[in-house]
């Protein structure tokens, strides 16, 4: 029997079982919740600060936990987190299975060539980060990004340590 703390964050506030989809409905497949992390997870509006707790609960023996986290991670763009999780075919399988398909969506450069969530672009033209005080160069390489859930004309990068979103008609593939 597990313990009624969210397997998330570890909050022991409003905790509920929360179904892992697609799922037998088994209590396998089912991990405990918070009111936060579930709230956050149905909307799919991730406070990037609260989920700084998956760095721990991604290294979980639970299968639900650790596919959960996965699909967080990915869906936060954290690359490099998820780059060093382990997980079982059959487990990995079924990570990627609950993942909306970023396939569905093209999104492209400026060129028109094809974008994929953890490639290297640059800026095109001097862009000014809005809220930040800062202006992202032309030329400047954005790492492993991430891909807008639903609008192909925006991606996800760290630029100067910053999460940001970009136009895709500023950008070039590396």
């Amino acid at each position: 029997m597990r313990s009624s703390v969210c397997e998330l964050c570890t909050s022991s506030e409003n905790v509920n079982s929360f179904e892992v989809v697609p799922s037998d409905g088994s209590e396998e497949q089912s991990i405990y919740l918070c009111k936060n992390c579930k709230s956050q997870i149905e909307q799919k509006n991730l406070d990037e600060n609260h989920f700084n707790c998956l760095k721990d609960s991604m290294w979980s023996e639970i299968p639900a936990v650790s596919v959960m986290s996965y699909r967080l991670l990915t869906m936060l763009s954290r690359q490099d987190l998820v780059d060093m999780m382990y997980m079982e075919e059959d487990v990995k399988a079924w990570a990627d299975a609950g993942l909306e398909s970023e396939e569905e969506l093209v999104y492209k450069d400026a060129n028109g060539v094809i974008l994929k969530s953890g490639d290297t672009v640059v800026i095109t033209k001097d862009l000014d980060v809005k809220g930040t005080g800062f202006t992202a160069k032309r030329g400047t390489a954005v790492r492993n990004i991430g891909l807008a859930m639903d609008d192909v004309e925006h991606i996800e990068g760290r630029v100067n340590g910053v999460k940001i979103h970009i136009l895709t008609k500023f950008l070039k593939k590396a």
